[in-house]
C-alpha cells in the first residue's frame, strides 16, 4: 500500500504542479507582467512547487530527513541526472554572460547549503535570510537583464527567462480557467505531498531504511520529473540554454526558497549521513556542471554521458548506507 500512495503520490504532485504553474502564468500574463519578470519569478516558483510542498509537510510530521534529503536529493539529480539525459539528447549549449551568471548563483547557494550543514541545523531566522537573499538575487537578475536588453548587448542572456514561459506551451486566458486550473493544483499539491509523504516513510520503517535516503533518491527523483520533463522538451526543441537555465535556477530556488520557508515554519535538523556525504556530493556536482559550462557554455554529449555515470555511482553507493541500517 506504501508504494501505492507513493505512485498516486507523485502522479498527483506532477498533474498539480503543471496545472499550479499554468494558471499562475495566465494570471501573471492577465495582469499584464512582462514574460520575462515570469520566467524569472512564477516559472521558478512554479517548477519548485511539488518539492516545497512535500519539505514543508515532511518538516511539519517531524521528518526532518527526509525534508532535508528531497531538497538536496532534488539538487543531485537535477544536475546529474537531469542536465545528463538532457545533453545526451542534444548537447547543451548557453550564452557566455548566462553561464557565469547561472552558475555563480548556483555555487554560492551550494556554498551556503553546506555551510549550515555544517553547523547541522537551519534555524527560523536563517530561512528568513534565505529568503531575503533570494529576493535580493530576483531583484538583481530583473535589472541586470533589463539593463542588457536596453543596451542591446546582451540579448541571449537576457531573453533566456522570457523563453522559459514559451516552454511551458498553452495557457489558459479565461478568468474562471485560471482560477480552476491554480484551485485544483494547489489542493492537488497539499494531497500528493501528503500521500507521498505518508508512502515514503512506510516504506522506510517497512525495509529499515533511514528517511534520508528515502528522501535523497525515491522521493528527490519524483518531485524531479517537472524539471526531467522541461529538460526533455527543451533539447528535442533545441532549446539548450532554458534547459541549463531551468536546471540551475531550480537548483537556487530549491535551496533559497523551499528550505528558506520551510525553515521558517519549523526549523530542520540535517542527518548526520546528509551532513558527511550528500551535501558534498551535491557541491562536487555544481562545481563538475560550472567547470563543463565556463570552459566551453556546452555540455556536449560525452559530458552528458559523465554526468549521468556520476548520478548511477551515486544512487549505487547508498546500497552500502542502506545495509547497515537495515541490519
Amino acid at each position: 500500500m506504501d508504494f501505492i500512495f507513493v505512485a498516486v503520490g507523485l502522479a498527483l504532485l506532477f498533474i498539480a504542479g503543471e496545472a499550479t504553474l499554468r494558471g499562475a502564468i495566465g494570471l501573471a500574463k492577465k495582469i499584464g507582467v512582462s514574460p520575462a519578470v515570469i520566467g524569472l519569478t512564477v516559472v521558478g516558483f512554479g517548477t519548485s512547487a511539488p518539492e516545497l510542498v512535500v519539505t514543508v509537510q515532511a518538516a511539519l510530521l517531524d521528518q526532518a530527513a527526509l525534508a532535508i534529503g528531497n531538497v538536496v536529493g532534488s539538487n543531485i539529480s537535477n544536475l546529474l541526472l537531469i542536465l545528463g539525459v538532457g545533453a545526451a539528447v542534444w548537447p547543451l549549449t548557453c550564452d557566455a554572460g548566462a553561464a557565469r551568471r547561472d552558475a555563480g548563483m548556483m555555487i554560492g547557494t551550494a556554498i551556503l547549503l553546506v555551510g549550515l550543514g555544517m553547523t547541522g541545523e537551519i534555524l527560523r531566522w536563517q530561512g528568513a535570510v534565505m529568503l531575503a537573499a533570494l529576493f535580493v538575487l530576483l531583484v538583481w537578475s530583473y535589472f541586470h537583464d533589463k539593463k542588457l536588453t536596453a543596451a542591446k548587448n546582451g540579448g541571449a542572456e537576457a531573453d533566456v527567462h522570457a523563453k522559459e514561459v514559451e516552454e511551458v506551451g498553452e495557457v489558459p486566458s479565461n478568468p474562471w480557467a485560471i482560477a480552476a486550473l491554480t484551485l485544483f493544483g494547489i489542493g492537488g499539491l497539499v494531497f500528493g505531498a501528503d500521500l507521498l509523504v505518508d508512502g515514503a516513510v512506510g516504506i522506510a520503517t517497512d525495509l529499515g531504511v533511514p528517511e534520508s535516503i528515502i528522501g535523497l533518491t525515491l522521493v528527490a527523483l519524483g518531485t524531479s520529473l517537472p524539471e526531467l520533463a522541461a529538460t526533455v522538451v527543451a533539447a528535442l526543441r533545441r532549446h539548450t540554454d532554458v534547459a541549463i537555465a531551468n536546471v540551475m535556477g531550480s537548483c537556487v530556488f530549491n535551496v533559497l526558497s523551499i528550505l528558506g520557508i520551510t525553515a521558517m515554519v519549523k526549523p530542520l535538523t540535517i542527518a548526520p549521513d546528509i551532513q558527511a556525504i550528500d551535501l558534498w556530493v551535491m557541491l562536487a556536482a555544481s562545481l563538475l556542471v560550472m567547470i563543463f559550462l565556463l570552459r566551453g557554455q556546452r555540455i556536449g554529449r560525452v559530458g552528458g554521458w559523465v554526468l549521468l555515470i556520476a548520478y548511477v555511482g551515486y544512487i549505487a553507493s547508498m546500497a552500502g548506507r542502506v545495509a547497515p541500517a537495515a541490519l
